[in-house]
């Protein structure tokens, strides 16, 4: 017979705190209008032959509300840091002016704010489907132990209630972690 302990419940845990991190990478890199150093986080520049992060060959700040500037650490990267802003899906076009580089964010449309909450409901709802998929392989495993007779039923069923709880919990993480996004997204 095998004992369900706390570590099986922590590795669900474990796996369900990644999709909620995910998701978070992924809401941070969308731009709600107002500049956020984040939205920097996938943009790599080739340093001496090596893709590096932005904030590995540059100073990131953000000196107004709608308004990142980068200082090159190596003024002879300026060409290559604006190449790669360009060349993102950022949508904004650097601006240089020899020492620093400037990103001004527009504002938002109306049409563009729905676009971008729209993208954030199906970012909410692969993190959800993510977040069941762990519930359901952890759920599996331990009734194929049923099946082998190596865990009781009442073990089982247990089990099974502790990880809809853990399930349901990280559920409504993701529904907050959206609605929060989505209102910021929505500010004007």
């Amino acid at each position: 017979m095998i004992e369900i302990t706390k570590n099986d419940y922590d590795q669900v845990e474990g796996k369900m705190d990644k999709a909620i991190s995910n998701l978070q990478e992924n809401l941070n890199a969308i731009r709600a209008g107002r500049a956020n150093p984040h939205v920097l986080d996938r943009i790599t520049v080739d340093y001496y032959g090596s893709p590096s992060p932005l904030n590995a060959v540059a100073n990131i700040q953000v000196p107004e509300a709608r308004m990142i500037t980068l200082a090159p650490w190596d003024p002879s990267m300026l060409k290559e840091i604006e190449r790669a802003i360009q060349s993102s899906d950022l949508g904004i076009t650097p601006t240089n002016d020899g020492k620093i580089i400037r990103l001004v964010f527009p504002i938002l449309t109306e049409e563009r704010r729905k676009d971008l909450v729209k993208q954030v409901k199906s970012y909410g709802e692969e993190t959800k489907v993510a977040v069941r998929n762990i519930r359901r392989d952890a759920i599996d495993k331990m009734r194929a132990a049923n099946k082998k007779k190596e865990l009781t039923d009442d073990s089982l069923k247990e089990y099974e209630e502790k990880v809809q709880k853990i399930t349901d919990k990280y559920v409504k993480k993701v529904e907050d972690t959206c609605s929060d996004k989505e209102k910021e997204l929505m500010e004007i």
